[in-house]
């Protein structure tokens, strides 16, 4: 029972304290919200080292089981010791360059005529991760036409008024619409700027809406999901 009350106490005073203190323009109340931001990071931190230690015991299970496509495991492990190992290098140069009063650079990719990188995990982010993160965003484009495809059929009424907004705004942002009227543009930037606004600060008020409600329910302890178990 008392592990169970204690975290609901906590989290009813500290909830209850943070909201009183938005409204307290006094010197103190912001310096407590500085000092939760900053143990908020340090827990991130951990956290961190929590959701490191997961991906390594569920791959090296995939791994040791020989479950289909263990083999992508095996390239997880290759990219987080390799990663980890160029950033580790390029901290410890930094370090050693501050002490030493000259520049951080990261020499192996300034060997190359390469820009003056500050490790070697700029390097894996620019040429490996964010060409990888543009593939995979281009495949997903044939599924959104798909699912584009499925969604616009003018079954209802909703139905159509959504295929043939979709059709203008399209239609409106290729320069063939400029060239025929000018009103085409001009009318999907209208449709844009004040129908979709409208209905997207509608639905950014209700998903507030709900936020304020779930925390109400964790300040009260009628929501208790946090705490784990059934």
């Amino acid at each position: 029972m008392l592990k169970r009350t204690v975290p609901v106490a906590i989290a009813f005073v500290v909830g209850l304290w943070f909201v009183i203190q938005y409204f307290v323009p006094a010197g103190w109340s912001q310096q407590s919200l500085t000092d939760a931001t900053n143990w908020a990071k340090i827990l991130l931190g951990f956290a961190y080292i929590l959701g490191l230690y997961s991906l390594v015991h569920v791959h090296w299970l995939r791994i040791r089981r020989r479950q289909p496509g263990y083999g992508y495991s095996l390239l997880v492990y290759l990219g987080l010791g390799v990663t980890v190992a160029l950033g580790m290098v390029g901290e410890v140069e930094k370090a050693w360059n501050l002490l030493a009063g000259g520049s951080a650079s990261f020499a192996d990719f300034q060997t190359y005529g390469g820009p003056n990188w500050t490790s070697g995990v700029d390097w894996i982010y620019t040429y490996v991760l964010y060409p990888a993160s543009a593939t995979m965003f281009s495949i997903l484009a044939f599924f959104i036409a798909s699912a584009a495809y499925r969604t616009f059929r003018a079954r209802t009424l909703e139905a159509a008024l959504l295929l043939v907004a979709a059709a203008i705004v399209m239609f409106g942002r290729v320069p063939l619409s400029a060239a025929i009227d000018q009103a085409i543009p001009q009318f999907a930037d209208w449709i844009m700027a004040y129908p979709n606004m409208a209905v997207k600060r509608a639905i950014l008020i209700g998903v507030t809406l709900g936020m304020v409600a779930t925390s109400l329910r964790i300040i009260f302890g009628i929501e208790r999901a946090y705490l784990g178990g059934d």
